[in-house]
């Protein structure tokens, strides 16, 4: 009995009661349920988008994938396909385990966008994506059955910017506007081995100047709290001022100075991806990681709230079998009691 009282003994000073390991305890369920984050990638076609994807997270998300080439193509019948083409969504879900941390990762796609000779529309898809997410969230949410929700909410969408432009085309323009009161939009300047530093430098002020003309909200990293290290803080500073982020993707693994890197490999040299001298590669996921958390509250706290605020005004709100009620019916109901989809009048009582 002895050992049993030793194990409720206080071993802090007097005045001890010991929430503060209450993190730990937070810290300890998180791992075990483990974590889901949403990523959406747009861009043109050719753009190394789902190589720098696979560079991020170290994994062959599209190991079925068929690049389409060109050879056996008529002219007429290429044309005649880029009219046609239409934007698609593919949705590829990977479980990633890092030091018993698991992480559900979803990578949202969109070949096609920016591919049709006409893109005036080709971004309404991305956006009805978005939406239908947000939508089955809302019915999850308000259904019996809250315990085991799965969040498909796009968190974060990674634009990405042809090197080959003197800034955003109109159809950058246009979808960034579109989409920034609905996702955490991180402007991406792809295959920036193509520029020298300062064509690079200049490209970067160049977009950031056109995204504050046109009004565009991109995400923007929260600044460090007064109590932080240093080393954090400086940190911070470091990816605001890289944004938009300039990067390089490979999955090669090259021999540089002795040693194996992954890289892109020119008559002139290595490009190392993971070199924060050649590319922000190494910034972008560092931003992606240190900040996940706050892409996922600024998901639920921003975007998602104004998506419920607006549906519930438009569209009326959800009972709790999920389906859409008129603002102007509000049930009457004994405690616990739940109302089917069409409300009885309730009995007659005498109190």
């Amino acid at each position: 009995s002895s050992r049993q009282q030793g194990q409720f003994t206080n071993p802090e000073t007097p005045g001890y009661v010991g929430f503060a390991n209450l993190p730990n305890q937070v810290h300890r369920k998180s791992v075990k349920k483990g974590f889901e984050f949403t990523l959406m990638v747009v861009g043109e076609s050719g753009l190394g988008k789902s190589t720098l994807i696979n560079s991020l997270f170290l994994t062959d998300l599209y190991p079925e994938r068929i690049i389409p080439g060109a050879a056996g193509m008529t002219g007429l019948k290429s044309v005649w396909k880029k009219i046609e083409r239409t934007v698609q969504i593919e949705a590829s879900t990977v479980e990633i385990e890092e030091r018993g941390v698991k992480l559900r990762l979803t990578v949202v796609d969109t070949p096609g966008y920016g591919d049709a000779i006409n893109s005036q529309d080709c971004f309404s898809t991305i956006i009805a994506y978005i939406d239908d997410q947000f939508e089955r969230y809302l019915h999850d949410e308000s259904g019996l059955n809250r315990r085991h929700i799965v969040d498909n909410r796009v968190h974060c969408c990674f634009y990405f910017i042809s090197p080959l432009g003197h800034g955003l085309k109109p159809l950058d323009v246009q979808f960034m506007k579109a989409i920034h009161n609905k996702v955490n939009v991180v402007p991406v300047i792809a295959k920036a081995d193509t520029l020298t530093l300062r064509e690079r430098e200049r490209l970067k002020r160049r977009i950031l100047d056109e995204i504050d003309e046109h009004s565009i909200k991109i995400y923007h990293l929260p600044d460090a709290e007064s109590d932080e290290d240093e080393e954090f803080k400086e940190q911070t500073r470091t990816l605001k001022a890289s944004i938009p982020f300039a990067v390089v993707g490979s999955n090669q693994q090259i021999e540089a100075k002795g040693k194996k890197v992954r890289g892109r490999l020119y008559p002139w040299g290595v490009v190392e991806v993971e070199n924060p001298e050649h590319n922000d590669f190494l910034k972008l996921r560092t931003m992606l990681i240190t900040h996940m958390q706050d892409l996922q509250e600024v998901t639920q706290d921003l975007h998602y709230e104004n998506f419920r605020s607006e549906r519930l005004k438009r569209g009326g709100r959800l009972s709790s079998h999920g389906y859409v009620m008129s603002p102007a019916y509000v049930p009457v109901c004994l405690p616990f009691y739940t109302p089917p989809p069409t409300p009885p009048k309730l009995p007659y009582m005498v109190i």
